[in-house]
């Protein structure tokens, strides 16, 4: 599914036009985008959580000459899937485990 598919997924289940449907689409991944950019956590229960991974400085090498470069310290987004997520994605079947906060009808 691309985000455009997304948009007029909503549209239709949820009855709005797309032109709405878009501006959820893009608040919801731009809150996610800028919580990052804060350093913090987006933490979607069953689904799944983002963060910030660091990593240091190292030495390196260009693969295509052997040259020896220096890759900088950077910071990058990292996405850990959630338990019930993985376990419906793994064919256990929609509200696998205890606690399940995912209807059958979520398209999660």
């Amino acid at each position: 599914m691309v985000k455009s598919e997304l948009i007029e997924l909503l549209a239709t289940k949820a009855d709005i036009t797309a032109a709405q449907a878009e501006e959820v689409v893009n608040l919801y991944f731009n809150t996610i985008v800028d919580s990052l950019v804060t350093e913090g956590r987006v933490e979607i229960r069953g689904f799944g959580a983002f963060t910030v991974r660091k990593y240091k400085a190292y030495d390196g090498r260009n693969p295509k000459t052997g040259q020896k470069i220096s890759v900088p310290e950077k910071k990058l987004p990292f996405w850990k899937t959630g338990l019930e997520l993985r376990q419906r994605v793994d064919g256990l079947g929609a509200g696998a485990g205890a606690g399940s906060s995912l209807s059958a009808s979520s398209p999660f």
